[in-house]
Order: structure tokens, then C-alpha cells, then sequence
């Protein structure tokens, strides 16, 4: 992460289980205050993280989410090649709208092109990255490809349109750092 600092807020997974085990239904949390885990967290789960873009949306690995500008809300263009690169941020089985502490976006599920239940914040369809490698990473962040331009999502579900505080190193030979 070359000397930024990372910050993560994962929200209440053991709230979570708790809560699914006595309602018999899944929700969708998120955590103030707690680093991220090697335990296992319930696909779907949402933070937030402090990067280099300044406050974002994590999954619950804690990486980056992204959304893309091709995208409407409600509404995902990623296609399976897309996907390939850009992976979706599934949503838990049984969820609907909700809303977690720390994230002042509206959090849904639409459907991806493949028919797979997606998150969503602010209407508009979550990803991953598949070049960040840990949790801090936003080496998506602008990247404009598959139809539009990929930003990190900020609590309130809107794009981080800045760049990043240190930008990734490119290559030399014109195909750039993410050649597809």
C-alpha cells in the first residue's frame, strides 16, 4: 500500500449470524471499528475502508467495490467477459433492501446479465476488481473500459471520481496496466 493508511469498518458479522439464526432470514451488515479477519464472513457482506480515494465500500474480504458508468441503476451491462475481470458482489440469499450502519446509500439486489442476484447502493450494481489484491488496493479506480469508466463507491453510493494518491506504474509498449 507504499505508505498510505488502510482503515476498515467491517459491520457485525457475528450480529449477523445472530440475527439470521433468530429471524431464519439473511441481512446484510456491516462493522465499526473491527480489522477484517481470516475467519470466514457471509458472502455479500459490506464496510467501509479508508484507501487512497479516500472512504469506499469493501466487500467482505475487504476490497475495493466498484460501479461501473456503462451501468443504470438497477441495471447491470457487465457481460460474462466483463465479469471475467470486474466480478460481481453476490448478494446473500434471501436479502432485499436494507440498510447498514455506516452506509448512507440505499443497499438492493438487481440481477446481473448471467441472471445472478447483485448488490446494490444507491441503485447502482457493485464489482470487485480482480488486480486488487488486498484489501486497500483501488487499482480499478478510472479505469475506463467495457463501456464506461470504473469508480470506487463511496457510504453514500455515489462514484469517488478522484484519483487515486498514488497512482499504480504502468508499462511500457502502449497496452497500459490493464491490457484487455
Amino acid at each position: 500500500m507504499s505508505g498510505s493508511t488502510f482503515t476498515v469498518r467491517l459491520i457485525g458479522g457475528a450480529a449477523t449470524l445472530l440475527l439470521a439464526a433468530a429471524c431464519g432470514t439473511s441481512t446484510i451488515t456491516a462493522g465499526a471499528g473491527k480489522a477484517p479477519t481470516k475467519a470466514p464472513t457471509p458472502s455479500g457482506v459490506l464496510g467501509v475502508a479508508t484507501t487512497s480515494v479516500g472512504p469506499v465500500l469493501v466487500d467482505h474480504s475487504g476490497l475495493t467495490v466498484y460501479l461501473l458508468t456503462a451501468d443504470t441503476p438497477g441495471h447491470s451491462s457487465c457481460s460474462a467477459q466483463c465479469l471475467q475481470y470486474w466480478p460481481l458482489v453476490p448478494a446473500p440469499a434471501g436479502t432485499g433492501a436494507t440498510s447498514v450502519p455506516g452506509i448512507n446509500a440505499a443497499l438492493a439486489v438487481a440481477k446481473a446479465t448471467s441472471g445472478v442476484s447483485m448488490l446494490t447502493a444507491g441503485g447502482w450494481p457493485l464489482y470487485t476488481f480482480v488486480k486488487d489484491k488486498a484489501p486497500g488496493d483501488v487499482t480499478g479506480q478510472g479505469v475506463k473500459t467495457f463501456g464506461g469508466t470504473w469508480y470506487a463507491v463511496s457510504p453514500s453510493g455515489a462514484a469517488v471520481t478522484a484519483p487515486p494518491t498514488s497512482a499504480p506504474t504502468t508499462s511500457s509498449g502502449g497496452a497500459g496496466v490493464y491490457g484487455y
